[in-house]
């Protein structure tokens, strides 16, 4: 049986990443740089001549539309099984969805907390922290995101594996993969910047992940240089 992995990239740069907007569950399409750095991505995928047996995204639209450039890179659209997969959603941030980020990562949760920086919080206490502040009630906990989010890439791997192991190309969020990392290697989370269009491998093995890169933007390089190639 082949070496179950996961190449999980974040999505492409929106319009709500551009002008600062806390994103969640709500939902912007990707602008026109955007694309081209998912495009770069899926050419430096093809480049590093990865085989991938099935993709997997979110079912929000900018991680759909991320895919559907990625697949098209690697041609493979229409070729692998691809599906979405809920539980792999960004955070909800409830009330605050679709807000500035400054209102709530440099305002509302500084104050709750007390503290100067909110990077100075943990990912629980920003998830509860984000459920005291949401006047709707949608936000989730910490113990329901972590459930959730561990659950998701679980099945997806367990899925991978069942079919003989190999590669999964999988698309997600920011602050969803990097609550996932830190459920696997709470060292590796620490001064954690995970770039649009990154990919972060992850090995399954006998019900365990293990990390393999985190954040690892050279497949992005290697398809940027080829596109300034071809305009040249």
């Amino acid at each position: 049986m082949a070496k179950t992995k996961l190449y999980i990239a974040r999505h492409g740069k929106t319009m709500f990443n551009t002008i600062g907007r806390a994103q969640g569950w709500s939902d912007s399409p990707l602008t026109e740089a955007g694309e081209r750095g998912i495009h770069e991505l899926g050419i430096g995928l093809r480049e590093a001549g990865i085989q991938f047996q099935q993709a997997v995204s979110s079912d929000s639209g900018r991680t759909i539309q991320t895919m559907g450039i990625v697949l098209e890179e690697l041609g493979l659209a229409g070729k692998i099984p691809y599906r979405y997969d809920k539980r792999i959603r960004e955070w909800c941030f409830g009330s605050f969805d679709g807000a500035y980020d400054g209102e709530l990562f440099l305002g509302v949760l500084p104050r709750v907390f007390r503290v100067d920086d909110f990077h100075h919080l943990s990912l629980m206490e920003l998830a509860e922290g984000i459920v005291e502040v949401d006047t709707a009630g949608w936000a989730e906990s910490w113990e329901t995101l972590r459930d959730r989010i561990l659950d998701g890439f679980t099945a997806i791997a367990k899925d991978v594996e069942s079919q003989g192991g190999g590669n999964a190309i999988v698309v997600s969020h920011g602050m969803t993969i990097s609550t996932l990392i830190y459920l696997i290697d709470p060292k590796a989370f620490k001064e954690l910047v995970l770039d649009n269009g990154s990919v972060t491998v992850i090995e399954y093995e006998d019900g365990q992940f293990k990390l393999e890169a985190v954040g690892d933007l050279s497949y992005r390089q290697v398809g940027a240089q080829l596109l300034e190639g071809n305009h040249d």
